[in-house]
């Protein structure tokens, strides 16, 4: 006659909190792998981000994000997973006081100035070299044939047809390439 011996098994016991926890770490790895996958673009600039802190007195870099709700509210989501609400026509308001007060930092004035030499140079049906970013200087060609520099300092925009010579001075890009004898091209 066979007998059977019943022994006791270890039952693994998984508590609420652990389970809490595969949950968590699961959501994170999912999220981790959205973002690999599908990254996200941030819509806000630098320029945005020390906006909204100087409006809401906190450190540009814990501004997550922000969006108007309902054409109501404006959300500005933070870093530590806050969210603070504010009127929209208010904020709107603030933002504009604090854009016409809040310096450009010199990022900031190279982009401004490079779109600007960008589009003058493209009435003028030129091509720009690389562009030297400590003295915003560049060589202009149209035709494949040298036809100057042009740069921008402290004092404004600046055209010399020449490596070596004098500067000529005016107020934006488009003049200063006029200034090298270059007429803006006319559409066909």
């Amino acid at each position: 006659m066979t007998y059977v011996t019943h022994t006791r098994q270890a039952i693994v016991d998984y508590s609420v909190d652990e389970q809490t926890l595969a949950q968590a770490e699961l959501y994170s790895h999912i999220e981790s792998q959205a973002e690999a996958v599908a990254p996200t673009q941030d819509p806000l600039t630098s320029r945005d981000r020390r906006i909204i802190g100087e409006i809401i007195e906190v450190e540009p870099e814990s501004i997550r994000t922000i969006w108007i709700e309902g054409g109501i509210t404006v959300w500005v989501q933070l870093v530590g997973a806050g969210r603070l609400p504010f009127d929209r026509n208010w904020f709107a308001t603030r933002v504009a006081e604090v854009k016409a007060t809040l310096p450009e930092t010199p990022l900031e004035r190279n982009e401004r100035l490079s779109d600007e030499l960008e589009k003058a140079c493209t009435v003028f049906g030129l091509y720009y070299g690389e562009i030297d970013w400590l003295s915003f200087s560049t060589k202009l060609y149209q035709d494949g044939h040298f036809v100057g520099f042009v740069g921008c300092y402290q004092q404004g925009w600046y055209a010399r047809p020449r490596q070596y010579g004098v500067n000529r001075v005016a107020g934006s890009a488009k003049d200063v390439i006029a200034l090298l004898g270059v007429r803006a091209t006319v559409a066909a």
